[in-house]
């Protein structure tokens, strides 16, 4: 496999998403199928190449010569979250109806924030999804500045 469809630049760098998941076969289905990723390498680690980049995954494990001491395992999903994968979409509603049909459950409808349209989704693991349409953005309107975040 070549460029772009096996992340391998031939020059700098190229990001990817690495997640545990729990079952392969459950966790590529979502990503190809209700996502519309295409699968690259079917497991070991299985790569889905997903718009223009790629989610790599395989089940947890105990540490490796490369990574002494540390074990990877699986997300335990509940109310928290330090990290999302955030998924940038041309047409919001379209997306949300169409990834709906296919089985995906959002935590809600696309909601207007002024900046951006967007809702969340969590895969078969539990990771949260955002997913968002720029709308006030494109013209300089940014989010709201929360509380926690003004200065003082």
């Amino acid at each position: 496999m070549t460029e772009p469809d096996f992340p391998a630049p031939t020059e700098g760098i190229l990001a990817t998403l690495f997640i545990t998941v729990r079952k392969v076969a459950r966790s590529r289905d979502f990503y190809s199928r209700v996502l519309g990723g295409t699968v690259v390498v079917d497991e070991n680690p299985c790569i889905v190449k997903l718009a223009n980049s790629w989610i790599l995954m395989n089940p947890g494990g105990p540490p490796t010569p490369d990574k002494p001491e540390i074990t990877v395992v699986d997300y335990e999903p509940g109310d928290t979250t330090s990290i999302f994968l955030n998924l940038r979409v041309a047409d919001i509603h379209a997306c949300y109806e169409d990834w709906k049909a296919k089985g995906a459950e959002f935590l809600t409808p696309p909601m207007d924030r002024g900046a951006e349209i967007r809702c969340y989704l969590r895969d078969p693991d539990g990771y949260l999804i955002e997913v968002g349409q720029a709308t006030g953005l494109l013209h300089g309107q940014h989010a709201a500045k929360r509380p926690e975040d003004l200065p003082g």
